[in-house]
């Protein structure tokens, strides 16, 4: 029997087992005892533990923070790393987003995708292998997170106390192969500001939710001698240039509005900031505070509408991953200090000390303080790579189709542990449902999903 055969033969075991860790609630919330993400997801590590028993697999739980299933012999081990914590469910869903109900042939639940589904396809793949005795020279592990959605903080456990696996996958992203993931900065653009007195002040500006999301709304408030002169050129700077900027008169200040179109901080170009919009025209203003003038004249000129971080010097590409991307996050200022967050993703083969160093200077030579990064490193696994020309394999020979190379801004489970890339679970074409209402996965998904993994692990581990 192959191994494909006898995940059909499992498959109606697969779903029983699929549904039943898809209705425990697994978001995290305060600790219990045993459960450091609270009892939702220690209850579902529990589950997923027990399954991996009955399925005849040595099981661990790592003081409630990660647990795994293990099969094999030998000194090394690949790995499948899951994860079963969920993000919450919000509103708008047809089906109980904990019934785990199957409609048309889909599995409806909050975590069928990102990741429950996925995770258990990988271990029934493994049960494939274990039950048809197929020879392997390394342990297998599945590993089971719990803190993947807020902060990773099961696999930084696991690190500490597991060595690292020498291969691996996780199945939290998409289909063909992730082999690049761009690196990540974080840092905020600060300056102090200085009391001032005059005949146009800018009081506080407010806009953005997270240094990672373009900016689709920012406020100002501003005490003008002339009101009505500046609500008209915020009429005429609006049409001029296109933008979504209104000024309204309310309690003796004008309140300016800037609207623009939120997207991923990884995808500043697929959005519209408004935070630089508001910028842009508080730039054309004369505004009485010298050290606010100089910070805004030094953010237009070192960002303004660019994404890729070329006028701030910083504006590197490579061919693995393409151009770096910079989005201006979160804008905050009150009379005393102003703050600007920016998010950078830079390309994989780029050292981010190179880009610390030159923001470093950029903001000494403008009075900026720029707070603590650290970085998240990139993932690169170069296309000659033997895991990578392993997983290529076998896509192929699973679907048919072409194993491309995706490079990503986002980062994905991959980061958090050595020598594992983001394999699957969403087929190209089919729709990225992950932290969306409705959250589904087909069946048929499901079983191609164990099978790809099992013959995945097969080739990894034998």
């Amino acid at each position: 029997m192959s191994l494909n055969e006898k995940i059909d033969s499992l498959k109606e075991e697969l779903i029983e087992a699929t549904r039943e860790v898809l209705q425990i609630k697994s978001t995290e919330e305060a600790a219990v005892e045993g459960g450091p993400f609270g009892a939702g997801p220690k209850k579902a590590l529990e589950k997923a533990l027990e399954i991996s028993s009955k399925l005849g697999f040595k099981t661990v739980n790592l003081d409630g923070y990660v647990g795994y299933a293990e099969y094999g012999e030998g000194e090394d081990y690949v790995a499948v790393l899951g994860h079963l914590d969920v993000v919450p469910e919000g509103d708008g869903w047809m089906y109980p987003p904990y019934g785990a109900e199957i409609h048309d042939g889909k599995i409806y639940a909050r975590g069928s995708l990102d990741d429950k589904g996925p995770v258990m396809a990988a271990l029934f793949g493994l049960k494939a292998i274990k039950d048809l005795n197929l020879p392997v020279s390394k342990r297998v592990r599945v590993i089971f997170g719990l803190n993947e959605e807020t902060g990773d903080a099961d696999i930084e456990h696991y690190n500490k106390k597991e060595k690292p696996p020498v291969a691996g996958f996780t199945p939290d992203a998409e289909y063909p192969i992730i082999f690049a993931e761009k690196g990540i900065i974080h840092t905020n653009l600060k300056k102090q500001l200085k009391a001032s007195e005059g005949d146009l002040l800018v009081k506080a500006i407010k806009g953005g939710v997270r240094p990672n999301m373009v900016p689709d709304y920012c406020e100002a408030v501003i005490e003008a001698k002339d009101k009505e002169k500046l609500l008209a050129l915020a009429k005429s700077f609006s049409e001029n240039n296109s933008f979504d900027i209104s000024a309204e008169v309310k309690d003796n200040l004008v309140i300016l509005k800037s609207i623009g179109v939120s997207a991923h901080g990884s995808m500043p170009h697929m959005g519209k900031n408004a935070v630089m919009q508001m910028f842009k025209f508080l730039g054309e203003l004369s505004i009485a505070q010298k050290d606010l003038a100089d910070y805004i004249a030094f953010v237009n000129k070192a960002i303004g509408f660019e994404t890729d971080g070329t006028s701030l010097g910083v504006g590197f590409r490579d061919e693995a991953s393409g151009k770096l991307s910079l989005n201006a996050g979160v804008m905050a200022m009150d009379e005393n200090s102003i703050s600007l967050s920016i998010d950078i993703r830079y390309p994989v083969t780029i050292e981010g000390s190179k880009i610390i160093d030159i923001l470093n200077s950029k903001a000494a030579e403008n009075n900026i303080e720029l707070s603590k990064i650290d970085p998240v490193k990139p993932l690169y696994y170069p296309p000659e790579h033997p895991v990578i020309q392993k997983l290529q394999k076998v896509y192929k020979e699973q679907t048919g189709e072409e194993p491309k190379l995706l490079a990503i801004g986002g980062g994905t489970y991959a980061k958090a542990m050595p020598n594992i890339v983001a394999f699957g679970p969403i087929f190209p074409g089919k729709p990225d449902l992950d932290h969306q209402a409705n959250e589904y996965i087909e069946v048929e998904d499901l079983l191609l999903n164990s099978k790809i993994y099992a013959n995945a692990i097969y080739e990894l581990a034998k």
